[in-house]
């Protein structure tokens, strides 16, 4: 086993810890892992990411239906559109994109170049939303208050990105959740989480039909993960994740940009 396997594999690693520390975020590292330390095309990258994404955070959606955080109406209306839209971008639309997009004099945009650099777009997308996020404090209880439109608009929108990038897009269903939901903080991370779940393993099984999925190696790396949201977990006795919220959101832009420069130049 190389340096480079090793490093993946701790990587795995520290996607739990993050995960089990800050509540998210930690899933957004899952794809540059895959594609930059374990060499793994970024289609079937995206693809395992779904899967480890999906399940770290089923893990932890156990422990907050145990604390009553998770508010089912708002996942179920939600998720609907979430995941019959991650299920067909991953079935249909990746497999549609040709394989050089477009070219620009001599630089050909193939289908690989052009996912990192969309995922790159993300990564930066999700820094800046854990750089700017108030610091959070448990809103007043109040009664919960939808607007289908927007809610499954939403859904539908966030359901195309997990499935092009295989992120599983919590900065943009938690801000949906208390502001369309009018769902406080808590109960937004707690129900997000729920989201990202179904709608990222609905996903997969839209890969599992495409592409040739080594299940040994994908097991092992998601087992790592959830070993790592208990090692952040433990770790959240003597560290306030909240803390390094921010600064978790400076380091992945930098991997955002850091993937920029290096698909492009």
């Amino acid at each position: 086993m190389g340096i480079t396997e090793i490093l993946g594999y701790l990587g795995a690693l520290l996607i739990g810890v993050v995960l089990g520390l800050i509540g998210g975020g930690g899933s957004i590292l899952t794809v540059p892992v895959l594609v930059y330390l374990l060499s793994i095309n970024p289609v079937t990258a995206t693809a395992y990411s779904l899967f480890v994404v999906g399940a770290t955070s089923l893990f932890g959606s156990i422990r907050n239906f145990q604390k009553k955080r998770v508010d089912l109406k708002t996942a179920v209306v939600f998720s609907i559109p979430a995941f019959i839209a991650v299920y067909l971008t991953r079935k249909f639309l990746v497999p549609a994109i040709p394989e050089i997009i477009f070219s620009i004099g001599n630089f050909d945009v193939t289908k690989n170049i052009g996912i990192m650099l969309f995922f790159a777009l993300i990564m930066i997308m999700a820094s800046v939303s854990m750089i700017l996020e108030p610091s959070e404090k448990e809103a007043k209880p109040r009664k919960v208050k939808f607007n289908y439109l927007f809610i499954t608009l939403e859904g539908a929108v966030v359901g195309v990105l997990t499935g092009i990038v295989g992120a599983g897009g919590g900065f943009l269903i938690i801000p949906a959740l208390v502001l369309m939901a009018k769902l406080p903080m808590k109960r937004a991370v707690a129900t997000s989480l729920v989201i990202i779940a179904v709608k990222s393993l609905i996903g997969f099984i839209g890969d599992v039909q495409n592409l040739e999925i080594n299940w040994i190696f994908l097991v092992v790396f998601t087992l790592i993960s959830i070993a790592g949201i208990f090692l952040g977990i433990w770790l959240n006795r003597f560290i306030d994740g909240r803390k390094l919220k921010k600064g978790f959101g400076w380091f992945v832009l930098l991997m955002g940009l850091y993937i920029f420069w290096k698909e492009i130049f």
